[in-house]
């Protein structure tokens, strides 16, 4: 199967009067060249279920197509469902639309909807529904608030691959010490080991944002940890004056921060920015044990 034999991306696109809604934060990645090397850093998806949202046009679609995948598209904008219902019939089956808002969207309860095929080559879970992996060129403007609605997904999500604003991804694969470290990086990484795969040029999108873009591959940990409630509350606070003592910054959650951090085997004169992922996690053990 090879999307070559597509109308191209470009063409579709004119000959439905289709353009970019900004208020949605579209940018087109019409190079089935990129759209294919992000298919292949998501790793081997033949037979697997893949969760995409926001395919648009259906670039990355057409490529995560062509690797076997059956996807499940969550599209907002109906005007682009004329342009993904050819591809059911083109992947034989292979392609599930969805119109509607990631952001609302129940993913367990539409993973039912996988043909029993792609069922045969994913780690079973309860009730017999596979893990799915989720691959997207994220819209700007939702690509944080779905992560962090991912990161405490159930036992249905397996590892991403996503595309973010490149400032984002650092922020999201930034280690302690870093200027870009911070919540975001505590919270993915208490789940997912992150990597920043390879950065995507603006001026290969359609139009062109006015920063690039970067691949980021989230691969489930071993010891994930559980409580991202607790984890959000501390980094809050912890980071809401990032250039404060521990001591100073975490009166934001608690008066008593001494006794806190004591508890959690932290110096109260470090800052948020030193505090590393376990720092953190016995932080909010120590907030748990007294909230």
């Amino acid at each position: 199967m090879n999307a070559d034999e597509l109308p191209t991306l470009r063409d579709e696109l004119e000959a439905h009067g289709l353009w970019a809604n900004k208020g949605l934060g579209q940018h087109f990645l019409l190079d089935l060249n990129i759209t294919r090397r992000i298919a292949r850093t998501a790793g081997e998806l033949a037979g697997k279920q893949v969760i995409e949202v926001g395919p648009g046009p259906g670039g990355l679609t057409r490529a995560l197509l062509e690797t076997g995948a059956h996807v499940i598209a969550i599209e907002k904008d109906p005007r682009f469902l004329p342009l993904l219902a050819p591809l059911i019939e083109w992947s034989e089956g292979r392609l599930h639309i969805v119109q509607g808002d990631a952001l609302e969207v129940e993913e367990a309860a539409l993973l039912q909807y996988g043909p029993p095929a792609s069922r045969r080559h994913a780690p079973a879970l309860a009730g017999g529904t596979p893990a799915a992996h989720i691959v997207s060129n994220l819209p700007y403007n939702v690509g944080t608030p779905l992560l962090v609605k991912w990161l405490k997904a159930g036992a249905w999500r397996g590892d991403m691959t996503l595309m973010f604003q490149k400032e984002v991804a650092q922020r999201i694969v930034a280690r302690p010490g870093s200027d870009a470290y911070g919540r975001l990086a505590v919270i993915a990484q208490a789940r997912c080991d992150a990597r920043l795969e390879f950065t995507v040029p603006a001026r290969t999108f359609t139009p062109p944002p006015k920063i690039a873009s970067a691949i980021v591959r989230l691969t489930n940990r071993a010891d994930p940890y559980p409580h991202l409630d607790a984890l959000e509350r501390v980094t809050a606070a912890a980071f809401g004056q990032r250039r404060k003592m521990l001591r100073s910054a975490l009166r934001a959650l608690t008066p008593e921060t001494e006794p806190l951090l004591r508890a959690a085997g932290l110096d109260p004169t470090a800052r948020a920015e030193d505090i590393d992922q376990q720092g953190f996690r016995r932080l909010a053990e120590a907030w748990r044990a007294t909230a």
